[in-house]
């Protein structure tokens, strides 16, 4: 089914983030892989040829233009090359809009010109190690002092938790309030206190920097307030549906690219003297997981026009990011299962695939929880 959603000038960045990811990228991401971290070279080279902050104004270094569909562009790109390693989804979906409409003047003056050109790397520390989806339960506290703050916790699988100069921390400032106790807060790299952990070990995304960070009585400045004191909460609700969408944005181009590469391999493995892809059993596979394929793009490209107009809610946003993840779990499973042998080895990019698609029902919020948020809007109780 054809696409409908992108313009020329959407084609033409498209075409300059693959030569990008072409040249910069694919020589060195298998490198990447092996030492846990891309290199920082990478983010000042996206940066400088307009990959990071698109939605940015001009007038503080980025692309001036508020279209999350050059958003899309990236995480399919970065998706369908499996350069995994890159966090600048992150950076451009999840961060992006904290800083363009939580930061006063001072704060954008100084963070945005470096997160456009990749001189500053972001992360948001929301997830504790005794708390994942149960954000009302963080324990990281921020006491007042004097105009500062000091901050004690710790947090763990942090994206970018060992590149990131400046980190979002949620912490809480008032228990007693309850979700209106809770304030963000910017950590900067190099801040007395502020140590980072273990890049951890994970199953897939190996290229990726996931770290466990700690805060001991680290003094941020009154001026690192992000947004209003005691409403983190409310800011958080408000952003995180665009970061779950574009985590199903990376579902349908996983999907896509598996379901391609499959394709392309039952032609031309043969078993039994012809193609697999002549049996029965594969083409009837092949079908189902196509029509599924369709299906998950053509929902996530309408939650993507109606993010563009401001009109996605929260629960569409929730069915998007839990049915796309499950969905791409399942079709490289049976992606994986038509390699046969071949698709357990990791030399195969379906191996490779299935180890990198299993976080995604968990992070952004379990496929649990976002089942929790569309049941409570159906008002059943």
């Amino acid at each position: 089914m054809q696409r409908t959603l992108f313009e020329p000038e959407h084609d033409l960045f498209r075409e300059s983030f693959r030569k990008f990811l072409d040249q910069h990228v694919a020589p060195r991401h298998a490198g990447w892989e092996e030492q846990g971290i891309v290199d920082r070279d990478v983010w000042l080279e996206a940066g400088k040829q307009g990959f990071l902050g698109m939605a940015v104004p001009e007038e503080y270094g980025g692309g001036g233009v508020e279209d999350f569909r050059y958003n899309a562009i990236v995480a399919e790109e970065s998706v369908r090359g499996q350069y995994s390693g890159l966090g600048f989804a992150l950076h451009n979906d999840v961060i992006a809009p904290y800083l363009l409409g939580l930061a006063n003047e001072e704060q954008k003056r100084r963070w945005l010109p470096g997160f456009c050109s990749g001189e500053i790397i972001t992360a948001i520390a929301m997830t504790e190690p005794g708390t994942g989806s149960d954000l009302q339960g963080i324990k990281t506290r921020a006491v007042k002092d004097g105009d500062d703050w000091i901050l004690n916790g710790a947090k763990t699988f942090i994206t970018n938790g060992i590149n990131s100069d400046i980190v979002i921390v949620v912490a809480q400032t008032d228990p007693a309030k309850g979700a209106m106790g809770f304030s963000l807060l910017v950590v900067e790299r190099g801040m007395a206190g502020f140590d980072r952990g273990r890049n951890l070990d994970k199953l897939g995304l190996e290229a990726q920097d996931t770290a466990e960070l700690s805060f001991t009585d680290v003094r941020v400045p009154g001026k690192n307030l992000l947004g209003a004191e005691g409403m983190g909460f409310v800011h958080l609700m408000n952003n995180l549906p665009q970061e779950r969408l574009s985590i199903a944005v990376m579902a349908a181009a996983a999907m896509e690219a598996c379901l391609d590469m499959t394709v392309q391999y039952v032609r031309d493995r043969k078993a039994f003297g012809k193609p697999i892809g002549a049996l029965q059993n594969t083409r009837f596979v092949l079908a189902e997981l196509a029509t599924k394929t369709t299906a998950v793009r053509v929902f996530v490209d309408r939650c993507i026009a109606e993010l563009n107009t401001a009109t996605l809610s929260v629960e569409d946003a929730a069915m998007a990011k839990w049915w796309s993840t499950e969905e791409q779990i399942s079709l490289i499973d049976r992606c994986l299962q038509l390699h046969g042998g071949y698709g357990y080895m990791r030399e195969y990019p379906i191996a490779k695939a299935y180890m990198d698609a299993r976080v995604q029902t968990i992070y952004g919020g379990t496929t649990e929880i976002m089942k929790e948020i569309i049941g409570r809007s159906l008002k059943l109780s």
